[in-house]
């Protein structure tokens, strides 16, 4: 039986445990495909691209919060960039940071950030290495236009999901450890973690935000961007 957008954001959205935020990854999906996801009850949308995200923006508005959750480029941080997402998920080194930090400052805007953790040390990922976090975190705290407020990362897109929770076990840690140092301008309040194949996994590890695609919207098509 083929499901809806729509049944499959009512069946997420019932299944997840109370205080679990879903995001929505919209990577490749249409205006109208955003929008049944969000009258079905999605209330955030996260983008891989900055200028499909805008293309996306320009016809829904505010219907939604908008995160930005691919690999983010130095020079895709613009004004538009900025103006548009209501957080940036996937911050992992200093020179990006200052860059936001530049462009929120000219719109007078605070962006609330999440510093992406290379958990499973992968050459092909971005994200800072866990060892490196605590001095990215403390270099970022000190900009004005910036408020760290938690932590991302990325398991496994495939293979057998249990693969994913030392990813998240030791992202958790990291979490917990950047917390109690009261460093200011810094709030840990999100771990966002886990995909479609993993996002039990996820929250069993504390996520408490999750990144969901395919399950919301069917496999993905490829198109041109």
């Amino acid at each position: 039986m083929i499901t809806t957008i729509r049944q499959n954001v009512e069946a997420m959205l019932s299944e997840l445990p109370e205080g679990i935020e879903l995001v929505a990854a919209a990577k490749t999906r249409s205006p109208e495909e955003i929008l049944e996801a969000i009258e079905a009850g999605v209330k955030t949308i996260g983008e891989n691209y900055v200028q499909e995200a805008i293309r996306a923006y320009e016809v829904l508005g505010k219907k939604a919060k908008w995160h930005f959750i691919g690999t983010l480029q130095k020079h895709n941080v613009r004004r538009k960039m900025v103006q548009m997402f209501d957080m940036i998920e996937t911050v992992d080194s200093l020179a990006i940071a200052m860059e936001i930090d530049k462009r929120c400052a000219q719109i007078n805007k605070i962006m609330p950030i999440l510093i992406e953790i290379n958990s499973g040390r992968e050459e092909q990922k971005s994200g800072v290495l866990p060892e490196g976090s605590e001095r990215l975190i403390r270099e970022i705290s000190a900009l004005r236009n910036i408020k760290v407020k938690g932590l991302m990362t990325m398991g496994p897109r495939f293979g057998n999901p249990a693969d994913s929770r030392p990813y998240f076990v030791e992202t958790k840690k990291i979490f917990e450890r950047i917390r109690r140092l009261n460093l200011p301008n810094v709030e840990m309040e999100y771990l966002s973690m886990g995909m479609t194949n993993s996002y039990k996994i996820a929250i069993e590890e504390g996520a408490n935000i999750v990144r969901i695609g395919s399950k919301l919207f069917g496999e993905r098509v490829c198109r041109n961007l």
